[in-house]
């Protein structure tokens, strides 16, 4: 097993001024050990994991890490800067930074180091033992759980076993995933509390977090028992130990897993910095909800009084942000149906022509010598996969609402919608009314004996005849004329009207790159493939456009003014070509994260010129993805590249003169200036 840290990944004087300038340093020299492979490709990735939550922690400690198919080997870098560096903790700058790289596909073992070490963060005697070492092989082995090895003997690996996480309530080491026995006398009737952490990335703050709530439940005479969903295992908690809690915390920024176990119980649903900064409160709201006798309705985290009055507690996230998680948890479901659907689609155009969607069924009618066989092959597989588009997205939908028993309704609600033509704008509606029947089912107390079959028998067959009726007899129908009226509406879109509508979605593609709004308009354009119609098209092609501006113009900016730019980001800017032309418009976020106020209006503009104008330009597109490698796709080629090259060239010059504006009175960086990144996203 590769070692974690040495000595050569420590920098006890770390001279960064900025979280970006620190994740570089450090970074280097895990491309200097070989741990690392492509520094800008990891760095984006650092860049991609802080841009959902700033990575400081009070206590003066920055943990920025993700997981990067550029590592080799689970890597830990250590840095220590004498006057901090701003990682967005609440108490100020952090002293203490550790990098975290993890491989794509990283092995348990190597994962369970890991975690132990975010554990160990939590205790101050560790983090002081570090401000105070002065040798960086010492500083290691500590870090690795070692004695100091004297100087030129060969370093010990660490083992699973003695890099295990170690966090009890009862403080006796047994592990946090596992059944933890009472610190207290079961005589007094301590309180007894069960939780689940987790966090996107599942490296750092899960188990933190796990950590900081084990040690006040000791510190409070509580018994705590911890499920960790990250990335070194999931052990589901005995449901006996659920079965006796009291009360249940949830610390967690990923959907809890299997949350139907919990039903019944007093549930504090918070983020997972708070599990890490806030547990005795967390403990304490957790103690106020037990004594008043809250419950919780099955999988919905929605708490409720046991003489059903209003709400209490619940989800942390207000409805719009709720509703907005829900939609997003369809999308992102959808997405590998519409990648691999449209391309084999896309591919079978080029091989055979548009034509070939008329082709007889392959099963009964393929030449193994003959190309259009082959065309007519993938144009069917293709089609087959995009059949899935609508149920996939209306049963995830419901997915996130409501867990897995909102899987079937929604799937068949889907269904539905595609049988009446209800389209994209049925399959919304769909998840989202499947997933407000299964809730409304579990809301209705049953006798414990029932709760076993509820969730694989009552709950999706009720749903599914409520669903199926709402969808067939109720709302189906207008639903489907809104449908109707909305292809309509894009088939006659024509001058002015179509030009709004491609500065619309030209605005939404730049203004997040990637985030939210960006991908509701991509949403909606690949809706419209579903059922192709020459507007839907123009939408697709218009999007798809309008999301390779970001990236190229930062591209094209770094190389006509590059002394504007950091050493770093002209780095950027070499790679943000390709990510540019292949429609990746994340290849944008380091420079929109360094600069928003002036990257971020100058990309907008440039997207919304590049849509209005593939709109003008009548140009089509049939695949979802692809960028320029789908240009013999697109109608009206030329003119589409244009439309391109004229927004990447507006907004080009609009960041040139808003970064030229706002350094009038600064020198220019000298050559050898210190490396800077721009990473966060």
């Amino acid at each position: 097993m590769s070692e974690l840290i040495t000595a050569a990944l420590v920098d006890l004087d770390l001279s960064a001024e900025t979280k970006q300038d620190a994740a570089r340093s450090l970074a280097e020299r895990m491309v200097a050990e070989g741990r690392v492979t492509d520094l800008d490709g990891f760095l984006a990735d650092v860049a991609a994991r802080e841009a959902q939550m700033p990575t400081g922690l009070e206590g003066g400690i920055g943990i920025p890490h993700c997981r990067s198919e550029h590592v080799t080997a689970p890597t830990l870098a250590f840095g220590r800067s004498g006057p901090g560096i701003d990682f967005g903790a609440a108490d100020g700058p952090a002293d203490l930074v550790f990098l975290i790289a993890a491989p794509a596909g990283a092995d348990d073992d190597h994962l369970t180091i890991l975690s132990a070490l975010a554990r160990r963060l939590m205790d101050p005697e560790f983090t002081e033992a570090l401000r105070a070492e002065r040798d960086p092989g010492a500083a290691a082995a500590l870090i690795r759980g070692e004695e100091a090895e004297p100087a030129g003997s060969a370093p010990k690996a660490p083992t699973p076993e003695a890099s295990a996480p170690q966090a009890s309530a009862a403080g006796d080491g047994t592990p946090v995933d596992g059944p933890v026995p009472g610190s207290v006398d079961p005589a007094t009737e301590p309180l007894r509390i069960v939780a689940v952490t987790s966090c996107p990335t599942g490296i750092a703050h899960t188990y933190m977090a796990a950590e900081s709530l084990a040690a006040a439940a000791r510190a409070g005479g509580v018994v705590l028992d911890v499920e960790t969903q990250g990335s070194a295992g999931f052990e589901r908690l005995d449901p006996a130990l659920i079965a006796a809690a009291d009360a249940v915390i949830w610390a967690h920024d990923v959907e809890v897993r299997e949350k139907s176990r919990f039903d019944g119980k007093p549930i504090v649903d918070t983020g997972v910095k708070a599990g890490i900064n806030r547990p005795a409160e967390l403990i304490a709201e957790a103690r106020q909800k037990a004594e008043r006798g809250e419950t919780t309705t099955l999988a919905t985290g929605a708490a409720a009084r046991q003489d059903g009055g209003a709400t209490a507690g619940g989800d942390h996230a207000h409805f719009g942000v709720r509703l907005r998680t829900y939609l997003m948890s369809g999308v992102s479901y959808m997405v590998p149906f519409v990648a691999a659907g449209g391309l084999l689609i896309a591919l079978s155009f080029a091989i055979g022509g548009y034509e070939i969607a008329g082709a007889k069924s392959v099963a009964d009618h393929f030449v193994w010598g003959e190309a259009a066989s082959w065309a007519a092959l993938l144009n069917q597989i293709g089609t087959a996969a995009f059949a899935f588009l609508v149920p996939v997205l209306a049963g995830y939908i419901a997915y996130g609402m409501a867990d897995r028993p909102a899987l079937v309704p929604g799937f068949v609600g889907g269904a539905i919608a595609l049988t009446i033509n209800a389209g994209f704008l049925g399959g919304l509606v769909a998840g989202l009314l499947a997933g407000a029947v299964v809730m409304a089912i579990q809301r209705v107390k049953v006798h414990p004996t029932l709760r076993g079959i509820m969730p694989v028998l009552v709950i999706p067959l009720i749903a599914s005849a409520v669903v199926g009726f709402l969808m067939f007899i109720v709302v189906g129908k207008p639903i489907a004329s809104l449908q109707r009226a909305l292809t309509d509406g894009l088939n006659g879109l024509s001058g002015s009207n179509a030009i709004i509508l491609g500065i619309v979605l030209g605005l939404m593609m730049c203004f997040d790159m990637g985030g939210p709004l960006n991908k509701v308009a991509y949403a909606f354009a690949v809706g419209g493939l579903a059922d192709p119609t020459p507007g839907s098209l123009k939408v697709m092609a218009a999007v798809m456009a309008a999301g390779m501006v970001p990236p190229l113009a930062m591209a094209l900016a770094t190389t006509v003014r590059g002394r504007l730019f950091s050493r770093t980001e002209r780095e950027n800017g070499r790679a943000a070509w390709v990510l540019g032309a292949s429609f990746i418009s994340e290849g944008a976020i380091p420079f929109a994260a360094a600069d928003p106020l002036r990257v971020i209006p100058s990309v907008m503009a440039g997207g919304a010129v590049t849509g209005a104008l593939s709109m003008a330009f009548d140009c089509t597109l049939r695949a979802p993805h692809g960028g320029i490698f789908v240009v013999p796709l697109i109608g009206n080629p030329f003119l589409y590249l244009l439309a391109i090259a004229a927004g990447t060239t507006v907004a080009t010059a609009l960041v040139v003169l808003l970064k030229s504006l706002g350094r009038n009175t600064e020198a220019p960086a000298p050559a050898a200036e210190t490396p800077k990144i721009s990473v966060a996203a």
